[in-house]
């Protein structure tokens, strides 16, 4: 059979598959994206039907997919809320990267995987899922809920510590050297500062320039743009997807609006096509070995994201309520993680990462939904078991001379 037809056939198999399994997890009520890196462990090498022709196309397609998830989350903020994020939740942001990126960083060090891949672990294990949680947020019926800026907030700082966290993991994985890093580094910052800045105080401009009436013309100006300048800051040794990330930023107002209506399905398409693509450079017999890590770090992040949100919301002064859900919806991890991984997994810099890396992503996108609904419920539960438990253990009789003290009025004060 001709290539050509053997292509359109693969991919077009791939395209169905991927629609039939959306739709099924739409009916479960809970992300797909466990059924697309299914998928690419079926389809990909050791899987039931290895692909052929189609598997060139698919890698550019998940390239494209990386940008386009980047290119909306950008599109999510504004400059200035960013700046105020910053300014504002700086210290959620710290006790996130510490709570969350050590215990990856000590599993590839226990396993000994290197300083490298330390690295690619700890950012793995640190960055919550924004597309998860937003749907998870959205499904709940909590996007006004005083807990959920709080959340929103930390995703914030997440994206933005992308930006200089992907450029160091290019470096690293590059292997070039400390020199050559710090230049990349450099530049990277200054590309964000830059942009950051114009977009504060010309975002208005490029907005009104990049705007236009017909959808055809609007789509194709910002998905130029992005592909061009994601292509640019890729040659400069700066990631493609942070150059996406700062396209979004730039936009703002109604042209950030229509963008994101339009591009909304074509992400959805190459976002599912990226996860295909890792599940594919993934042999389903190399995930056994690495099961009891992956479940260990799960359990161990589960419990400081859910520790990260409840101080985060407390420092926020949000009640004991909103504080276990904030904790709860931040437990997701999905499409940075596997963007982090597959980084290393293109490098070849440990070959039980990418599979770890799929086995951690799969529990923990399953259990993130179910932790934003019951996370609260259950702790609440277990504090009510605790004082009824301390209600019935037996009081020692009090002294005499107790007796002559006055009472106490109840000071209203919550236990």
């Amino acid at each position: 059979m001709h290539s050509s037809a053997i292509f359109l056939i693969e991919f077009g198999a791939i395209i169905l598959g991927l629609g039939l399994l959306g739709r099924l997890a739409g009916r479960l009520q809970f992300s797909p994206i466990p059924l697309y890196l299914l998928a690419g462990l079926a389809f990909g090498e050791g899987g039931l039907l290895p692909l052929g022709a189609s598997e060139e196309f698919v890698a550019i397609g998940a390239e494209i997919g990386v940008i386009l998830l980047l290119l909306m989350l950008g599109l999510e903020y504004t400059a200035s809320d960013l700046v105020s994020n910053l300014k504002t939740q700086y210290p959620a942001g710290l006790v996130d990267m510490t709570l969350n990126a050590l215990p990856g960083a000590a599993m590839a060090l226990l396993l000994g995987w290197g300083p490298v891949a330390a690295v690619v672990l700890a950012g793995v294990t640190w960055i919550s899922s924004s597309g998860v949680i937003a749907k998870v947020l959205g499904d709940l019926g909590r996007l006004g809920n005083r807990e959920t800026p709080v959340i929103l907030s930390i995703l914030v700082l997440e994206d933005l510590a992308m930006a200089v966290y992907l450029p160091i993991i290019t470096a690293l994985l590059a292997g070039v050297t400390i020199a050559a890093g710090s230049v990349t580094l450099g530049i990277a910052l200054g590309v964000a500062g830059l942009v950051l800045f114009v977009a504060v105080r010309y975002g208005r401009v490029i907005s009104r320039f990049v705007s236009s009436d017909d959808p055809e013309k609007l789509l194709l100006v910002v998905l130029g743009l992005t592909l061009l300048v994601a292509g640019l800051a890729q040659q400069l040794q700066v990631s493609a997807a942070v150059g996406a990330f700062l396209v979004g930023i730039a936009l703002s107002g109604e042209v950030a609006e229509g963008a994101h209506n339009l591009l909304a399905p074509l992400r959805d398409l190459f976002a599912a096509v990226f996860f295909v693509f890792f599940g594919l450079h993934t042999d389903p017999q190399s995930i056994p070995p690495v099961i009891l890590p992956a479940l260990g770090l799960a359990v161990v992040t589960v419990l400081t994201k859910i520790a990260t949100g409840y101080w985060a919301a407390r420092r926020a002064g949000i009640s004991v309520k909103g504080r276990w859900r904030a904790g709860g919806t931040l437990v997701a991890r999905g499409e940075f993680s596997i963007v982090i991984a597959g980084l290393a997994v293109t490098a070849g810099i440990e070959p039980d990462l990418g599979p770890l890396a799929t086995a951690y992503v799969l529990v923990l996108v399953v259990l993130g939904p179910l932790t934003a609904r019951y996370t609260e419920p259950i702790a609440l539960r277990l504090t009510a078991l605790r004082a009824a438990s301390a209600d019935t253990v037996p009081v020692p009789s009090a002294a005499p001379a107790a007796e002559t003290l006055e009472p106490v009025e109840d000071s209203g004060v919550e236990r």
